[in-house]
């Protein structure tokens, strides 16, 4: 076996056992609560036991054997679960403990795995100013793993960013309702409209992912900044005051812009810093959309 697949079949297994760990002790039942199925389906008809709903009783059945039986019905599952990835050039930005791009492989799978244990289905579109790749819903864990060998081993074309893409793409190819999380920086064209659109007919999350040093420049001198899209470089005197003040004013301004996008568009959101553990903001978003349900 070559050493770069191999070295690429270890690195899936680490993330393999670390994100269905998660899935399996801490993400499951959040997971199934926060995203439930379409709805309910009929199971079977049993007899009338104390604490059945009066408005669960089969009449006809009932008139039959003279005897009171109620309906029951089962969570309809089936779902299928979206991944959008932006894999475009800021994704390899990181300058505290990881990329936004690790964290985005990581976040995909402890999603993808709590989905199969739900019995749902798992697809992915890889997105940077154009659709990347599209891996289509199926079931089982060796699709999942398929997915996370993409993940890390994928070369995107191009290096920009266009969440508006992604989200026509989805809203076109994906017929049915599905649960969507989109995994993006969002420095992104407006995208605004075609967010409205695929949440009227998806379900859609927004995990914006980002670095500190993206929103707030440390103070190391004359240094050059390099655009991970563009590969423009540009010199900046972090020493001086007014320039970092600047540069934070502009970063507080973008993501006030991308909250009140997702706002008005309905749409849930989660913030994840590559200096954190992803775990604690990710249970934060299911129980706030459990406990709306």
């Amino acid at each position: 076996m070559p050493k770069d697949t191999k070295d690429l079949l270890k690195k899936v297994r680490k993330i393999e056992i670390k994100t269905r760990g998660l899935s399996n002790h801490l993400f499951s039942g959040e997971y199934h609560s926060a995203f439930k199925g379409r709805g309910m389906a009929f199971s079977e008809v049993r007899e009338y036991q104390i604490g059945d709903e009066i408005r669960t009783i089969d009449w006809n059945v009932t008139a039959r054997f003279n005897h009171p039986y109620v309906k029951v019905f089962d969570e309809e599952r089936e779902l299928t679960l979206m991944i959008l990835m932006d894999v475009s050039g800021s994704e390899n930005f990181g300058t505290i403990n990881q990329q936004k791009q690790d964290v985005a492989t990581e976040l995909c799978a402890v999603l993808a795995f709590s989905a199969i244990q739900n019995n749902d289905k798992v697809g992915v579109i890889f997105f940077s100013d154009k659709i990347e790749k599209f891996i289509p819903p199926k079931k089982g864990r060796s699709h999942i793993l398929m997915i996370i060998r993409e993940l890390i081993d994928f070369t995107p074309a191009n290096k920009g960013t266009n969440v508006a893409e992604a989200l026509k793409y989805l809203t076109s190819a994906i017929k049915k309702r599905s649960t969507a999380f989109i995994i993006s920086d969002f420095i992104s064209p407006a995208f605004e409209d075609q967010l409205k659109i695929a949440n009227k007919k998806h379900d859609i999350i927004a995990l914006r992912l980002y670095d500190r040093h993206e929103e707030e420049f440390p103070n190391m001198g004359l240094i050059p900044v390099q655009d991970e899209e563009t590969g423009a470089i540009q010199w900046v005197n972090t020493a001086n005051p007014e320039v970092r003040n600047a540069f934070k004013a502009d970063a507080l301004r973008r993501n006030a812009g991308i909250k009140e996008t997702f706002k008005r568009s309905g749409v849930d959101f989660g913030d994840i810093g590559t200096h954190e553990n992803y775990v604690k903001p990710l249970m934060t978003l299911f129980k706030k959309r459990e406990s709306r349900r």
